[in-house]
């Protein structure tokens, strides 16, 4: 076999395998910028934008859609995109498969894709799931939880969020759900290795004091010394962020009353990254209640104290080609990540 022949066979064993030999992902101290994803409400679609320092964020294409929603969703339209990496070095990307506006663009003829009386508002039946190694070439699958598991009577299912499972192997995928038109509530399931379905039944992964109260937009943090923290919205009031601690993964949160946002208006969709270097994580959120609608920032470096950083151009926190950004997240990517991310959409940007 000739070393033509031979590198080319090397190179598709390496692309099919997925164990930590040919792909694993860097590590901190090989992270050299942040990848925020986000959505907006006119377009319903995938946005991305890059810093290099954590602070200042730009658009990849200059505020235009990176995967429209019309192409990727049975609702033609994507909301709540949350990414992260799995221990394969490939980057799970997941969103909720609803267009609020489906029946103003034409998509379908009723306000909602079911009955809203039984259903309630923004019904729908999963998610969107891609797979990536590259950030740019993506694998796509429609993960319907209502045809999965049509006993659960699913009236909706949002903000799907994955983390990786050391104790199970998987990664596991938890979310918001409303069951036979009740309240919102959190619940959490396992994906396959390819990322395209659900392998569990959903089972819930915290319950609220107050049944009567709405929980939704569960992010979950790991932190070094085990323990994980989940933060979410409580719609007890104006709605605002809260948090809870467990030593497991998908179980055990310990409900803690405050609310650790800075808005006297309704907030919501918690994400929490880290730092690169520093022992500082930050709390990003979406005031979905102001206009024009604008991301918070807090920060922290013990998840007891939480600084305030503002909003994005009116504090700390810049934007330098985007606006009204809504429901995102970030995650630490390398240099040569972000090299390539940012020279396939002709952005010029120093890392």
């Amino acid at each position: 076999m000739d070393k033509q022949k031979l590198t080319l066979l090397l190179s598709f064993v390496c692309l099919l395998a997925t164990s930590a030999s040919c792909k694993s992902g860097p590590k901190e101290k090989e992270m050299a910028a942040y990848l925020l994803v986000y959505f907006t409400d006119p377009t319903h679609s995938l946005f991305m934008a890059l810093s290099p320092d954590g602070y200042t964020f730009t658009d990849v294409n200059n505020g235009q859609p990176v995967i429209g929603g019309d192409t990727i969703a049975t609702q033609k339209g994507i909301r709540d995109p949350h990414i992260t990496r799995g221990p394969d070095g490939a980057f799970y990307l997941a969103m909720t498969d609803l267009h609020i506006f489906g029946q103003r663009e034409g998509y379908r003829t009723t306000q909602w894709e079911r009955d809203g009386d039984i259903h309630g508002w923004g019904n729908n039946r999963g998610f969107v799931l891609m797979k990536s190694y590259d950030l740019i070439n993506w694998t796509r699958s429609s993960v319907l939880v209502e045809e999965q598991f049509p006993h659960l009577n699913v009236s909706c299912a949002w903000a799907p969020q994955t983390i990786y499972d050391e104790a199970k192997g998987k990664m596991m995928l938890y979310f918001t759900m409303r069951l036979d038109g009740g309240k919102t509530k959190m619940y959490y399931a396992y994906t396959d290795d390819d990322f395209t379905k659900l392998v569990s039944e959903p089972k819930l992964i915290f319950e609220y004091p107050d049944p009567e109260i709405q929980v939704l937009d569960a992010d979950i943090t790991p932190l070094p010394d085990g323990r994980f923290v989940m933060t979410y919205v409580a719609q007890d009031g104006p709605a605002g962020i809260k948090m809870a601690v467990s030593d497991k993964i998908n179980s055990g949160y310990v409900y803690q009353p405050e609310q650790i946002d800075f808005e006297p208006a309704s907030c919501e969709a918690p994400n929490v990254w880290k730092r690169i270097g520093e022992d500082k994580w930050v709390l990003m959120y979406d005031i979905f209640s102001i206009n024009p609608h604008n991301f918070g920032f807090a920060e922290t470096s013990d998840f007891v104290n939480f600084t305030h950083l503002g909003h994005f151009n009116e504090g700390q926190m810049k934007t330098t080609n985007f606006s009204s950004p809504k429901h995102g997240a970030v995650i630490q990517v390398s240099k040569e990540e972000a090299q390539r991310l940012a020279a396939h959409w002709d952005l010029q940007i120093e890392f």
